[in-house]
């Protein structure tokens, strides 16, 4: 039996120009999290971030947004997982996935950090552990190496932002069962999803 979830980070960067930017997926996750469940999110400078406590259908859960920028991301989240003892695979973090087209989302144990440097710092901090779960919410790729940072950087289309929002959607409906200890029934339903 896996150790229930007891953390969702959301990665971004803090700050009005970067709030509608691709890189910040994972805060919009967190945000819509905070919303549909009703857990206000308070600045908490012991852990560097946005934090809140609620309920998710039965499940206590901390959320937390960083309010470092993303390639520092680790230092509030070891803040917070040392203060409460939270292993690894009690934390879910979601981010932005370059490697899936926008639209698609898809949960992950474990694995490298795939040059995203929010995920290369967690794992740093966490004692290069890698074995939290990761929720990945897709934005497409530029299609060329030089491209990528003016790309995560950029705000998606509308069309994309449309597709970005139902994966988003669809994710949030099966963060109950990745709660529960069920990740597998999650990526089963997230995994299916035609967006």
């Amino acid at each position: 039996m896996s150790k229930h979830i007891e953390l969702i980070v959301g990665l971004g960067n803090p700050g009005n120009e970067y709030e509608h930017t691709r890189h910040n997926a994972g805060f919009w996750v967190v945000d819509e999290l905070a919303r549909a469940y009703g857990i206000r999110m308070t600045p908490d400078k012991k852990y560097s971030g946005l934090v809140g406590k609620g309920n998710i259908q039965n499940h206590t859960c901390w959320l937390l947004k960083p309010s470092t920028f993303m390639n520092l991301s680790g230092v509030s989240v070891q803040a917070l997982a040392n203060f409460y003892k939270l292993s690894p695979e009690q934390i879910l973090v979601v981010h932005d996935e370059l490697d899936l087209p926008a639209g698609v989302a898809r949960y992950k144990q474990g694995g490298g950090h795939g040059g995203q440097n929010g995920l290369r710092d967690i794992i740093s901090k966490l004692g290069n552990n890698k074995d939290f779960h990761r929720l990945r919410i897709g934005i497409g790729h530029p299609g060329d190496k030089s491209r990528v940072t003016g790309h995560v950087l950029g705000k998606p289309t509308n069309a994309e932002h449309s597709s970005i929002e139902a994966a988003i959607d669809e994710a949030i409906r099966t963060v109950p069962d990745a709660l529960s200890g069920d990740i597998a029934r999650a990526m089963n339903r997230l995994h299916s999803f035609k967006g």
